[in-house]
């Protein structure tokens, strides 16, 4: 059986960003408990909760393949901010992020499965720092109207209207999106998977 990528998620940036670099891939979203662990520090939660979708996929699937998976949270000092379920929630998180840097920490997962049952796991961390200049109410009311910060990790994102709020970024802008190509493309080339098809 040919070997094959999977990609556990849902996310259309993350299919939009694996596009981009050419990689053929099918995809299969899975469906985890996001929820942090008491005390579990962000960078740890990230690659905890990819790991837990690549290995969900794996248990799902059970192929023959390599299976993709990623996590994304946005953190301002040491508190993760998920996705915001209504406007008081996103003007709370915008209001948290205005005229501060916050980081951007994308962990991505990468599982082997074998005709033999066995299986590798080779993982990544990225962590971009995202400066936002201040943000009146306004124009955080403004923002909620685009309907951009639903369903977005700290109720925004960068490659839509709040590319307005970004005064510096220093990492991976793609990191941010959802998927750091950089760090992506290596992990995938090193196991032989074809990048720029």
């Amino acid at each position: 059986m040919k070997e094959q990528l999977v990609l556990a998620s849902a996310s259309p940036r993350r299919k939009e960003l694996l596009d981009q670099i050419g990689v053929s891939y099918r995809i299969h979203a899975v469906t985890i408990d996001e929820t942090p662990i008491p005390s579990e520090l962000p960078q740890d939660y990230v690659q905890r909760v990819a790991a837990e979708k690549s290995a969900q996929c794996l248990v799902e699937l059970k192929p023959l393949s390599f299976i993709l998976a990623a996590d994304t949270s946005v953190v301002i000092d040491g508190q993760i901010l998920g996705k915001p379920i209504d406007r008081e929630q996103a003007e709370l998180m915008l209001t948290l992020l205005s005229g501060k840097t916050h980081q951007v920490m994308t962990a991505v997962s990468l599982r082997t499965a074998g005709i033999d049952g066995s299986h590798k796991h080779f993982q990544i961390l990225s962590v971009t720092n995202v400066c936002f200049r201040k943000i009146n109410r306004n124009e955080i009311a403004a923002y909620w109207r685009t309907g951009e910060p639903l369903g977005k990790a700290g109720a925004y994102a960068i490659q839509g209207v709040a590319s307005i709020f970004v005064q510096s970024i220093e990492g991976s802008y793609s990191g941010v999106m959802g998927l750091p190509l950089f760090e992506t493309a290596e992990l995938l080339s090193k196991q032989g998977i074809k990048i720029i098809r």
